[in-house]
């Protein structure tokens, strides 16, 4: 095939990057990074300052890296800056998590359509992020605005639906088909590791191996589609595993595992599955 992939992590998850609490310059966030073979880093406007943002951003070009943005808009309005600051950063979308929250899908209906409509204006594509306390919080809302709206497009971040409806492990055939239908809408793709309880897992406990091995089925069932629908482009996988409180800590306020090298772990499994993709498709 001959679409590609490009694994990003997130600045947000490198702030700390790892159990030692410490936050690395932005200089070395980005050598770091660089170093490690991601493509670029997500830029979060809910957890970086706009001046930071446009400090990293010419570093991560300096270094090879790309950037996409993250945006959290609280007016529909809100959200053409961050389309237009990311088209000169020459982003390949913006990810969407959008803080205006009609209580109704009727109500929910026309703030997405200007939203999409305003990525058109603006030349900068758009993705809604799956993501709790946004105008996607519920699964089933989520998928009816779907069907009412062909032309939304998402970024799939399962574990926050895993955690929303706190589903049953093993999950039904009827709650697999329902993530399917996220998937099967979805143009990028997030990974974290959730159970019905917790939003983020660490990756090597034994009792967390099942929701590891859910989730990389999903991963692989995601990517596949992707390349299915795409004979061409990009397909990005942003590894994001947030720290505290996402990562859990123990009573003396550390964290349980090093999301560094888990984030490398997630990259190694990404870049294992497009390859034997691509060895399938010849």
């Amino acid at each position: 095939m001959s679409s590609s992939l490009s694994v990003f992590t997130s600045l947000w998850a490198m702030q700390p990057h790892d159990a030692s609490g410490v936050k690395l310059p932005y200089e070395q966030v980005v050598e770091m990074v660089a170093g490690a073979g991601f493509a670029g880093m997500a830029l979060d406007r809910g957890a970086t300052s706009l001046d930071d943002l446009k400090r990293i951003q010419p570093m991560m070009a300096r270094a090879g890296l790309r950037a996409f943005l993250v945006s959290f808009p609280t007016t529909v309005e809100g959200l053409r800056e961050d389309l237009r600051m990311a088209k000169d950063w020459g982003a390949p979308f913006v990810v969407v998590i959008g803080q205006v929250m009609p209580l109704t899908v009727e109500g929910m209906i026309p703030v997405i359509r200007a939203w999409i409509e305003m990525s058109e204006q603006e030349g900068m594509p758009i993705l809604f992020e799956t993501h709790r306390n946004c105008i996607t919080n519920d699964l089933f809302s989520t998928l009816v605005l779907l069907d009412a709206i062909p032309e939304m497009r998402m970024c799939a971040d399962l574990s926050h639906y895993v955690v929303d409806r706190e589903f049953w492990f093993p999950l039904s055939d009827h709650d697999k088909a329902l993530m399917s239908r996220i998937l099967t809408r979805s143009d990028s793709f997030q990974g974290r590791v959730a159970s019905r309880q917790q939003i983020q897992l660490q990756l090597d406990f034994p009792q967390h191996q099942k929701w590891v091995e859910l989730f990389r089925g999903w991963w692989r069932e995601g990517l596949e589609g992707w390349s299915r629908r795409n004979q061409s482009g990009d397909c990005v996988f942003l590894c994001e595993l947030g720290p505290p409180e996402y990562a859990m800590t123990g009573p003396d306020g550390r964290e349980m595992s090093n999301r560094w090298e888990e984030s490398l772990r997630i990259k190694g499994w990404i870049e294992d599955i497009w390859l034997e993709l691509e060895q399938m498709q010849g």
